[in-house]
């Protein structure tokens, strides 16, 4: 049986992986963007610490709730046309944000979330579908992609609030790299048939599965998307205010946070070396937990090496997420179950992850320093290590498929 990446012309692969690409791109910058200026939108807004927080947690918010819920109109419209309403409500929802408003700013924000968390569920099962074969390499690139727009929106969110004269603007110029995404999207959805919608196999086969929210195996790679999920966006949010308080100056620390990017977009790619197409994970899971624990306890105990610390920390969370999402389509089976995976993981993943900025926002302001905010971080990923060794650990469903492979 020929897979879909195999009966596509060139110039049609071409068009295909350009558009998931640039709906990577836009899944990250207005999020990476506000940690570097969140000082500045508390001083607009007159937002306290736990606020601003919770600011940085409700797009994490509305990915625990909107993740399960994307398999049913995915079933319905397909995931094609599903996809390209989530990338119109994010453009929508960068621009409502940055008007001046004070409930704008949480509404364009929540918008953006459920928007977001749209994509964060069907790129996986799209790269399951579209290439089959290369299910690794390709969530590494995409995710290296994602990556690359996180880095570039937090080191020029500083410099480009600073050059337009405030916050809103450099948040919001992020719309027109949306836009071109719809555009494109449309042009594939255009040129391209679209495929069955999952809901017409669906019918046929979901009801002898077993669900996933029963699997154990489920249950660790959601543990597994979550814990690094809530060291990414806590150090996200408040690396800048940790550096800051140590007399590292606002714009300094924006670019520490686009070297944490960069490293990440490496470690990213490097990763899918460790990881192939085998059903043993172990390794890779790992390798990104344990440097993680590491560049924590370098942070407090060594600040002098800080850059050095900061970017291994980059390393990790940019591993450790091209793992996460290659765990959810390698143990998926078929593409529809993989959605089903990838809603639960993300949903409750993100639901744990989304305490951790508003934690470390409380911790920071109720005892008068940030170094607690790191050794939180730190005895999360030591969490994380401890679930790697069962979510990296091969099911017989996965040895038995990777023994058919060969």
């Amino acid at each position: 049986m020929r897979t879909t990446d195999t009966v596509r012309s060139g110039s049609q692969a071409v068009l295909v992986l350009t558009a998931l690409f640039l709906v990577a791109a836009c899944l990250r910058p207005a999020l990476t963007s506000v940690g570097a200026v969140l000082e500045q939108i508390g001083d607009t807004t007159g937002l306290s610490a736990p606020e601003l927080g919770l600011l940085g947690a409700l797009p994490l918010l509305g990915f625990a709730v909107v993740s399960p819920l994307v398999h049913g109109p995915a079933a319905r419209w397909g995931v094609d046309r599903l996809v390209l309403v989530a990338m119109v409500v994010l453009c929508a929802g960068i621009v409502i944000r940055s008007l001046p408003p004070l409930p704008a700013l949480w509404i364009g924000t929540a918008m953006i979330g459920a928007s977001v968390a749209v994509g964060n569920v069907l790129v996986p099962a799209i790269i399951r579908r579209d290439q089959p074969s290369r299910i690794p390499l390709l969530t590494g690139v995409n995710t290296a992609v994602m990556n690359s727009s996180a880095a570039l929106a937090a080191g020029l969110a500083v410099p480009v609030s600073f050059l337009l004269g405030s916050w809103r603007p450099a948040l919001g110029v992020w719309a027109g790299l949306v836009a071109v995404a719809v555009l494109v999207w449309a042009v594939r959805m255009r040129r391209l048939p679209t495929p069955e919608p999952m809901g017409a196999v669906a019918r046929a086969s979901d009801a002898p599965e077993r669900s996933v929210w029963a699997s154990a195996r489920a249950w660790q790679v959601t543990l597994f998307m979550g814990l690094q999920s809530t060291t990414f966006f806590t150090l996200i949010n408040w690396l800048p205010t940790v550096e800051a308080s140590r007399g590292v100056s606002p714009t300094t620390a924006g670019w520490h946070l686009f070297g944490f990017q960069v490293a990440g977009i490496v470690a990213g790619l490097a990763v899918t070396t460790l990881m192939g197409r085998r059903a043993e994970q172990r390794p890779a899971c790992l390798v990104v937990s344990v440097a993680m624990v590491v560049a924590m306890v370098g942070l407090v105990w060594a600040p002098g090496w800080g850059l050095l610390w900061i970017l291994m920390a980059g390393a990790s969370t940019g591993g450790a997420i091209v793992v996460a999402l290659a765990l959810i389509a390698l143990r998926g089976g078929t593409h529809q179950r993989t959605v089903r995976l990838s809603g639960m993981a993300q949903s409750m993943g993100y639901l744990l992850a989304a305490g951790g900025p508003v934690a470390a926002g409380a911790l920071g302001q109720a005892v008068g320093a940030w170094e607690p905010v790191l050794l939180l971080v730190g005895a999360l990923a030591l969490a994380q290590t401890g679930v790697a060794l069962f979510a990296g650990r091969p099911d017989r469903t996965s040895a038995e498929r990777e023994h058919a492979d060969r």
